[in-house]
């Protein structure tokens, strides 16, 4: 697939209820806005279709990616926009009983490029009593991916794999140009760690990174951060949403990312050394 080195990109914020259709309507809502202001990739937050504490009822509103009708409406308006759509997720069902939380990446003729299933699981007991564990519900993922599209090569995470700088560096090193962090971040941990944590990840790797987010007080009874994001490679916040839903569009250039990568190449500076208590270190990128 060709890439352009020149790109408008797009991260659209939201805040999702318990009903996946009116949430998908009010996500593509946002995606048009964000289409008619130039930007060929566009990406969603976190839970796009559903934000639902609890499992039972989860387990009821969404299918499997095969028959789910919120993978079918955002697959069809990727083709009719003609965008790179990046979904930042969807809780899918996995089976009967299982669940995924599963990013989706469309291309502009609406087929299916990607998935990724999260792999990190928020399991927390943050101060103020809120408690969070998603292993109970969704069953993580066991593989990085990166995917070809029309704006680049683009790296899939989803929020809490931030905090994981393992993951970013094997995708960089693969070849990631963009990467993606669509997240629902909690209010506390969102004013304390979240544009540092998207910085980080930016300049670590010399990739831009596009952080669509969750905002404001779900149904679900839920708090999420907001300020969606975009940094580029050298660790700048090009833009930054504040609390409201809306759009954050921005221009990116791939130039960017070679310029980052020769001025710190510390992506080909890996060295093997022993840690502590082991005879060897085992290199997990190269």
């Amino acid at each position: 697939m060709a890439q352009q080195v020149k790109s408008r990109v797009a991260c659209i914020q939201t805040c999702s209820g318990l009903r996946p259709a009116a949430n998908i309507d009010d996500a593509e809502g946002l995606i048009r806005r964000a289409v008619a202001d130039g930007a060929t990739l566009v990406a969603t937050p976190e839970m796009t279709n559903v934000i639902e504490s609890k499992r039972d009822r989860l387990l009821g509103k969404v299918g499997q990616q095969l028959d789910d009708p919120s993978v079918k409406r955002l697959a069809e308006l990727a083709g009719e926009l003609n965008i790179t759509l990046l979904v930042g997720s969807l809780a899918l069902r996995d089976g009967d009983d299982k669940l995924v939380n599963r990013s989706l990446l469309f291309a502009p003729d609406g087929t299916l490029v990607a998935h990724y299933d999260k792999v990190h699981m928020f399991d927390v007991e943050l101060e103020g009593g809120e408690r969070y564990h998603e292993s109970r519900s969704y069953q993580a993922g066991t593989r990085a991916v990166i995917a070809d599209a029309r704006e680049g090569r683009i790296g899939m995470t989803i929020c809490y794999d931030m905090r994981f700088a393992a993951l970013y560096r094997i995708l960089a090193q693969a070849g990631a140009e963009i990467i993606t962090i669509p997240s629902a971040f909690t209010r506390p941990t969102g004013k304390a760690h979240w544009e540092v944590l998207l910085r980080a990840r930016a300049i670590e790797t010399g990739c831009y990174v596009l952080a669509p987010a969750q905002s404001g007080v779900h149904e679900s009874g839920r708090k999420t951060y907001g300020h969606s994001m975009i940094v580029a490679p050298w660790g700048e916040v090009v833009g930054e949403m504040g609390e409201d839903t809306g759009i954050l569009v921005a221009d990116i250039d791939l130039d960017e990312v070679k310029a980052a990568r020769r001025k710190v190449p510390a992506l080909e500076h890996d060295r093997a050394f022993a840690g502590p208590g082991r005879s060897e270190f085992i290199r997990v990128a190269s």
